[in-house]
């Protein structure tokens, strides 16, 4: 059932890839329409600008607010879970983080572990892991269920399974679910995962969620779903793991409700999602449900590097919407298997790069035409085109005073494109040598090249003009 792992797409790779997905004319509808119906939805969500921006002021003081007091908070809410009964681990990396939760399967004789939705467990390999362990991993979304069982990784952060159709569907479930025959209808198909899904939860010995928000003030896990299956996995078998990055903890419950709100109104368009959960604790002496064991796993995989940067740390006050990604005319057009990594579009740019290094990931940000649509739809004001022009100089250049080294800092660094623009500073810094150059880019612009790099990929290649601008007003004067 674990799906083959989707390799992070190497620098290389990035652009073949993107182009694929741009020659896809079915892929590249089915997004197009699937964003604009997005993009609605949300909009009549948000009829009065005005409040809208009071809302988002909110949230992102909120944010700013629980990051400036991220290592306390983290303290106090380890503290107070720990007072509830949960098990709190700590993970550096992702390999980590695997580890811890392997080793409580394993304590348990586990076979089985039913899923809720986690971007952090696809972030850090989990279901991999979990193979490698012998241990049955089976996602519970529906959408996660349908890319797992097609072999895929999700293409969406909200909506794993957005890039495929109902027939793909249809003719997944066909041939991959024991006993399921052809349909279209969506409510059959629908009622097939379920079935597969309701004797999975009743059989599992654990059970994974994710987290939205961690309370440090009452040790309270918040977990947002629409399925029901996020409280299937926390409630029905006898241990819960729960699995989250060390920035989702907020202070006080008080500052749950400004973010919940905005999530879901800006992810799905919906003014509440079907479930709230609140997770305090493992099952106590006398209650009839909820596991008999708990445990956090908080983890950290790159994102104290952009918490150490005043500038970078911005990236981690994200909610998890994906409304940057509806909006993104790159990822409307790509869709999210392009980018390669776990998390796509305008959050995956600014993200990726702190989780695997720029050595890695130095493309991802150029992926954006720096349009600000991301930035303008952000619940919580992360500066996402003001990160990507960072992570950009980041790329190209060493470290520099006053900022810590990031992992791969460098990596599109380039002796030729460093010459050129050294020619370049050269060239317009010396008036007789911008002269002279002007002068045989005139004489000689028959020479020019009709390949200019990237630039003839979509455009009419540049040739200089017969006369410079010089010579042309000095003419003008003589007359």
């Amino acid at each position: 059932m674990n799906s083959q792992p989707l390799d992070f797409v190497p620098a290389s790779e990035f652009k073949q890839r993107a182009a694929d997905a741009v020659a896809d004319d079915h892929l590249r509808k089915s997004f197009r329409g699937a964003m604009d119906f997005l993009i609605g939805k949300r909009a009549a969500q948000f009829p009065d600008a005005a409040a809208l921006e009071s809302q988002r002021s909110l949230a992102e003081h909120i944010r700013k607010y629980s990051l400036a007091r991220l290592p306390e908070l983290l303290e106090q809410l380890e503290r107070k879970l720990t007072d509830n009964g949960v098990q709190v681990h700590w993970a550096e990396t992702g390999e980590e983080a695997c580890a811890i939760i392997v080793g409580i399967a394993q304590r348990h004789s586990t076979k089985l572990m039913v899923k809720g939705k986690s971007m952090v467990s696809e972030e850090v390999e989990l279901n991999h892991a979990m193979a490698d362990a012998g241990i049955d991993a089976l996602e519970s979304d529906m959408g996660e269920y349908i890319v797992q069982l097609d072999g895929e990784k999700p293409s969406h952060i909200i909506m794993p399974a957005i890039h495929k159709t109902k027939q793909q569907i249809a003719r997944l479930f066909a041939d991959k679910v024991p006993g399921a025959g052809y349909t279209e209808s969506v409510d059959e198909l629908i009622g097939i995962g379920r079935a597969v899904l309701r004797e999975k939860f009743m059989s599992a010995e654990v059970g994974l969620s994710g987290v939205n928000f961690a309370v440090a003030e009452t040790g309270t896990l918040c977990l947002v779903e629409n399925e029901g299956n996020g409280r299937m996995c926390t409630t029905v078998p006898e241990v819960h793991i729960a699995i989250t990055g060390i920035e989702k903890v907020v202070d006080k419950l008080d500052h749950v409700p400004p973010l919940f709100g905005l999530l879901t109104r800006s992810a799905t368009g919906q003014a509440i999602t079907t479930y709230f959960n609140m997770i305090s604790g493992p099952r106590k002496p006398g209650e009839k449900d909820g596991p008999g064991e708990m445990h956090l796993v908080l983890v950290d995989n790159g994102r104290t590097q952009a918490y150490s940067d005043e500038q970078l740390r911005s990236t981690l006050q994200c909610i998890r919407c994906g409304a940057c990604m509806n909006h993104c005319p790159v990822y409307t057009r790509i869709g999210g298997h392009a980018y390669g990594t776990t998390y796509p579009g305008p959050i995956g740019e600014i993200i990726s790069p702190h989780m695997l290094g720029l050595n890695a990931t130095h493309v991802l940000p150029t992926a954006s035409s720096l349009c600000g649509a991301c930035g303008e739809v952000c619940p919580v004001r992360i500066p996402i085109p003001e990160l990507l022009v960072r992570l950009r100089e980041e790329a190209q250049h060493d470290a520099r005073p006053g900022h810590a080294p990031l992992r791969g800092q460098g990596a599109a660094k380039s002796r030729l494109v460093d010459a050129v623009w050294s020619g370049w500073a050269a060239l317009y810094t010396r008036p007789a040598l911008y002269r002279a150059f002007g002068w045989l880019a005139t004489r000689f612009r028959a020479l020019t090249p009709p390949m200019q790099g990237g630039w003839t990929v979509s455009r009419t290649p540049m040739k200089p003009a017969a006369r410079t601008l010089h010579e042309l007003m000095a003419a003008r004067r003589k007359r």
